[in-house]
């Protein structure tokens, strides 16, 4: 059974969210801030958290920096009373997945969870799959239409990157130390440059597209789901 964390220092809220993954067949661990969040993280293993942004002593955006630092990759799912644009992009530069507004569609939120779930055993299973495009990690190919293109290294995995939390906006810095390594002497200007690859490659793909947040970084975006 898949284990979700649910942090959130409303009582009557969390008790909201476990009722209703309770009844989708989910099994639950229920903390009110971060500071539990990550003791519960350091005895047990989750599939996906979902967490609150404010929240007393450690809220949303520091814990999901922490669970990041510490090398954990599970999916994370915001769902907070904010709704800037700013408070969004805080939150997937934070190293968050998703992002849901209060007052929350339970209905949707279950849809959300499942496609992070399964997006996350996709990773798991080394593979990713946007519409008619598959990209394998073993082989590092992407298959569109049943043709198969084999990529450089260092392209395929940052495509297999940012393609791994569609919509997440990764910054140039975060992928330099990801793919190139922390101790890199790379200009990190050559991402710029794998950028412009994968764009020239995969110009006419009909699934996806890599965007430019200027200042920010970049972020793959379904093509269906564009704005």
């Amino acid at each position: 059974m898949l284990k979700i964390l649910i942090v959130e220092d409303d009582r009557e809220l969390m008790d909201l969210f476990r009722r209703v993954l309770l009844r989708n067949g989910y099994d639950l661990r229920c903390v009110e801030d971060g500071r539990a969040a990550l003791e519960l993280l350091e005895e047990e293993y989750v599939d996906l958290i979902i967490t609150d942004i404010m929240m007393p002593g450690m809220n949303g955006y520091q814990l999901i920096r922490r669970v990041r630092e510490n090398g954990i990759n599970t999916p994370v799912l915001i769902i907070t009373a904010k709704d800037a644009f700013d408070d969004m992009r805080e939150g997937f530069l934070s190293g968050s997945d998703d992002y849901m507004v209060k007052p929350v569609n339970l209905n949707e939120m279950v849809l959300r969870v499942g496609a992070l779930l399964r997006r996350a055993q996709m990773i798991n299973d080394h593979r990713i799959v946007l519409g008619g495009t598959e990209l394998d990690l073993d082989s590092m190919t992407v298959s569109v239409g049943g043709e198969s293109t084999i990529l450089p290294q260092k392209e395929f995995m940052l495509l297999y990157k940012m393609a791994s939390s569609p919509g997440r906006t990764f910054t140039r810095q975060q992928i330099m130390d990801d793919i190139w390594g922390i101790d890199s002497e790379t200009d990190p200007h050559t991402v710029d440059v794998h950028i412009g690859r994968l764009r020239e490659r995969f110009r006419g793909n009909r699934d996806f597209e890599i965007v430019t947040l200027r200042g920010i970084g970049y972020k793959v975006v379904k093509r269906r789901e564009k704005q």
